[in-house]
């Protein structure tokens, strides 16, 4: 019988916080049970096993990723718009690094939740494109760069792979905007 007060979001909220303090390879099932105050074969009530849980986290990070990405460009077009939401992403990447690190270990396994998040973040990178009208296949080139750039930025970020005494949002700045040159030239060719 599940604990009360004990639901699957309950265990996801407490998974991405020791995710966050102490990164997504040090989340166990032990750990969470300890976290929780419960014994470990409660979990399977809400989870299949570490497998399941990590899936869960990765659809729970994509929604909380959407949700912070899509408020930052509320009201905004164009290089404002990817601007804001860039700054969102990085500043999700280092507010929540274990959380973050279930993104981008996604889960190859087909799961229904799972691409319907992944699609959800799509969506609103393609919509933040359309003012720049590159078509579908260019499009969604820009968009992996974008996320490549956004993705390296923080990863090095989170694995102290900046070194050098230069302020990296500075960096940050200057990559972004070298390529919003780059889509504006492609929008005017």
């Amino acid at each position: 019988m599940a604990k009360m007060g004990l639901d699957r979001q309950a265990l996801l909220v407490a998974a991405a916080e020791l995710a966050d303090a102490f990164g997504l390879d040090s989340l166990t099932l032990a750990a969470l049970a300890q976290k929780l105050n419960v014994r470990s074969p409660s979990l399977y009530n809400h989870v299949k096993g570490l497998p399941d849980l990590r899936a869960a986290l990765t659809v729970y990070c994509l929604h909380l990723l959407v949700d912070t990405s899509r408020d930052a460009v509320i009201g905004k077009s164009g290089d404002e718009a990817i601007l804001s939401l860039c700054e969102a992403y990085l500043r999700f990447a280092r507010t929540r690094p274990g959380l973050y690190e279930a993104f981008y270990k996604i889960n190859t396994q087909q799961d229904e939740e799972l691409d319907s998040a992944k699609q959800e973040l799509l969506d609103l990178f393609v919509r933040i494109m359309e003012p720049y009208h590159l078509g579908d296949r260019e499009t969604l080139h820009a968009i992996r760069g974008l996320r490549s750039l956004l993705h390296g930025f923080a990863t090095l970020e989170q694995h102290g792979g900046f070194q050098m005494d230069l302020p990296l949002d500075a960096s940050v700045q200057y990559v972004l905007r070298t390529f919003l040159k780059g889509m504006h030239a492609n929008k005017a060719g």
